[in-house]
Parts: C-alpha cells; structure tokens; sequence
C-alpha cells in the first residue's frame, strides 16, 4: 500500500507540468550517441509515447552518424570530414539515405508502435518538408550533397498531428533541382521547431549539458540566455559538437520557440525529469 500511495504521489506532483504542456507541441532530437544499447532507446521512446497518451505532440527528428559511417566503412567508403561536416559525394549519399531514411528510421517507428503509440516515419523530402540548398563548408570547401534548410513546409506535420500521429523525421532535404540532400539533423530539428511553434526543443545528448569545465557535472550551467551564447563560444565553454545544437536554439528560440534544452538522453526517462518535474535536468536556452 505504502509503494502504490508514493506512486500516487508521484502523479499529483507531475499534474501541474501535464496540464501546463497539455496540447503543446516538443521537437525532439533524438542522437545516434544515446543509442547505445536496446534498454536506452526503449526508455526514450517510453517517454515519447507517454507524452503523446498526456496531450502532448511530440515530434522526433533523428540522426544517425555512427551508423552511416559503419556501413561506409564496410562498404569501402572512406569517410572524409572538411571543417567539421561529412563530404558526402553520391555513393556516399546513398548509404546515408539508406540508413537515415532505411534502418535508423524504421527502428525508431516500430519500437514506437509495439510500445502502444501511433508513429508514421518520414524523411524530409516527404511532402516536400525540408527544402534544401546545397552548401560549402565554413572554409568554402565542396562536401558535396550537404544541405542547408531553406525552408520548412509544415502541411504533412500537419495532417499527421490531426490524425494523431507521431512524426519520426529523417534529416533528408530536397533541393529545388531535383538532389536529395544530407542535412544537420541538429539543424533540422530546429528549423522544424521554428517552423511549428513548437513550445520547447529538447536535444538528447551523450553529456550533461553545457558545463563550465568539460567533462565536469558539477559545473553545469543550468539556464542560459541566447544573448550570452556568442561569449560561450568565444570563451570554449561551448565546442564542438555543441556548437551546431546551440546554434539550432539560438535559431528555434529567435523564431517563437519558448524554451529549448540540451540534456543527457543516456539518463534513464531523462525526457520525462525534464518536463514534469520542477528541478529539471540539462541546460536551458532561452531568450
């Protein structure tokens, strides 16, 4: 009795955030580095599926870097890698929109749908979603069939949320000749919550947040303001990988969206720490 009242009690203190977020609409980013096992991606997806069951709409945009560079390597691509970006020429094109559109995709809806959610996936070119230009590294070096999102055509999001689906999204991007274009999946994710309003933007990673000190959890900043972004970087606070994903805040929160976050996807139901109940987890981005 005592274990099913602390249950009870559990639900009570997670009312308040489930009526505040009823009906709001999440963006989430989904990265290859927190699937690390079949128990973390249940666990996620448990999340997902249950914020969906409390009137949520959750949206999950996906990655899937590790992955693509596996199969090229068993393919005998060599991967190459100018400024930070894949140089992604057509035989490697095609592994990527095997495995983001294919395997990683696929994965994700089924896992969805044997946990009792409705869940449709969809890579960018699906109704023209994501439009694309193809872009130059930082350096204005050729990579190849690397996109930019030009713009976000939300009619199919659209249908799928009056049907109440869940839409599970691959970063794929068509340009207006024609090319299918491999896209930031960070970048997606906030060009796609940009472009829905979304209420919040939560990026599922394989570290904390943005901490002071690398690699130290106690120095982790808990809340940040866009316009203290530029000296972070600056300073190397924030580096790397991190880079793109702040950067896909900056752009989400400057487009309308209310909150976005940067947390640990590896934390069991981190999703769920984040959003119903009051202390949180992660780092916070905001206006």
């Amino acid at each position: 009795m005592k274990e099913s009242i602390q249950k009870a009690q559990i639900l009570i203190e997670a009312f308040p955030y489930i009526r505040q977020w009823y009906g709001a609409t999440v963006v989430v980013k989904y990265g290859g580095s927190t699937r690390s096992g079949a128990e973390e991606l249940k666990n996620t997806l448990q999340d997902i599926v249950l914020m969906k069951f409390v009137g949520m709409r959750p949206v999950v945009v996906h990655g899937g870097g590790k992955d693509i560079t596996t199969l090229t390597e068993k393919m005998g691509i060599k991967s190459r890698f100018v400024d930070g970006l894949r140089v992604t020429d057509l035989p490697t094109m095609e592994v990527v929109e095997m495995v983001l559109g294919g395997k990683i995709n696929k994965e994700l809806v089924s896992t969805i749908q044997q946990l009792g959610g409705q869940a449709v996936g969809l890579s960018g070119k699906d109704g023209n979603m994501l439009q694309a230009t193809r872009m130059k590294s930082k350096t204005g070096k050729d990579i190849g069939f690397v996109g930019k999102v030009s713009k976000v055509n939300t009619s199919i999001l659209d249908l799928l949320d009056k049907e109440q689906f869940i839409p599970v999204i691959a970063p794929l991007g068509l340009g207006a000749d024609g090319k299918t274009y491999n896209v930031n999946a960070d970048e997606a994710a906030g060009a796609i919550a940009a472009a829905l309003k979304a209420e919040k933007l939560v990026f599922l990673t394989d570290v904390p947040g943005i901490c002071k000190k690398k690699d130290d959890p106690k120095t982790l900043l808990s809340s940040v303001k866009a316009k203290d972004v530029a000296k972070l970087i600056k300073s190397g606070v924030i580096s790397g990988g991190m880079i793109p994903k702040v950067e896909a805040c900056l752009h989400a929160v400057k487009s309308g969206v209310h909150k976005t976050h940067i947390i640990d996807g590896t934390l069991p139901h981190a999703l769920l720490l984040e959003i119903f109940t009051p202390q949180g987890v992660g780092t916070e981005i905001v206006p």
